[in-house]
């Protein structure tokens, strides 16, 4: 029974093989016309960039800025918060020329996350520069329901050009990634990284892409 099933989904792929680059063609309008619809929420959206449908979350379009030639992957949760609860913030995301954001993946911002150009990250990927909770008196918030804590920032997260983010990783507030820099499959950021490095493990490793023969 399962040879038969499997060369009957043969049969239906030859005879549906005509139509393929129809339906592949097909996909391409609809991402166009997805792109198209919800570009114009946002604080500006450069030539030549897609949002792959579909977008699971986007909170704060206003304030985010997509670069020329991106590609904003399905699924991606984009999310800047210029309110909770009794505080007021002016959040910004900026994703520079060439970049794309892999699938699953959530960028958050109360203060700012800057992303450079031609950086490549993997699905899955957090970027927050935010969290419920924090500062001198986060000790006091313990008591409180989480979504009720006051939202904190550390401070800005800036990516430098050119760096390569692996699957699952973690970008966590007030950290500087230069440029050049690969940061591993579930490695989790919490500290500057110097540019041309290899960041991989948890707690991090830092390995040095440049030597001095190459300068």
């Amino acid at each position: 029974m399962k040879i038969l099933f499997f060369y009957f989904g043969r049969i239906i792929s030859l005879l549906t093989l005509p139509f393929y680059s129809f339906f592949e063609k097909m996909k391409s309008v609809k991402m166009y016309m997805y792109t198209g619809y919800y570009s114009r929420f946002f604080a500006a959206f450069g030539k030549g960039s897609v949002i792959v449908p579909t977008i699971r979350m986007l909170e704060g379009a206003r304030y985010i800025t997509i670069g020329s030639d991106c590609i904003v992957g399905k699924q991606v949760q984009l999310t800047a918060f210029n309110y909770h609860s009794d505080d007021s913030f002016r959040p910004s995301i900026v994703l520079g020329d060439k970049s794309n954001i892999g699938d699953y993946s959530h960028i958050t911002s109360i203060n700012s996350v800057q992303v450079g150009n031609g950086v490549l990250m993997g699905r899955n990927i957090l970027i927050t520069d935010n969290s419920h909770g924090g500062g001198d008196n986060f000790s006091n918030q313990l008591e409180i329901p989480v979504k009720a804590r006051p939202m904190h920032s550390k401070g800005k997260v800036i990516i430098g050009d050119n760096v390569w983010i692996g699957e699952k990783a973690s970008i966590i507030g007030n950290v500087m990634i230069g440029r050049g820099c690969i940061i591993g499959a579930n490695t989790v950021i919490t500290k500057n990284i110097p540019e041309y490095t290899l960041a991989v493990g948890n707690p991090v490793r830092l390995i040095s892409l440049k030597n001095d023969k190459d300068e």
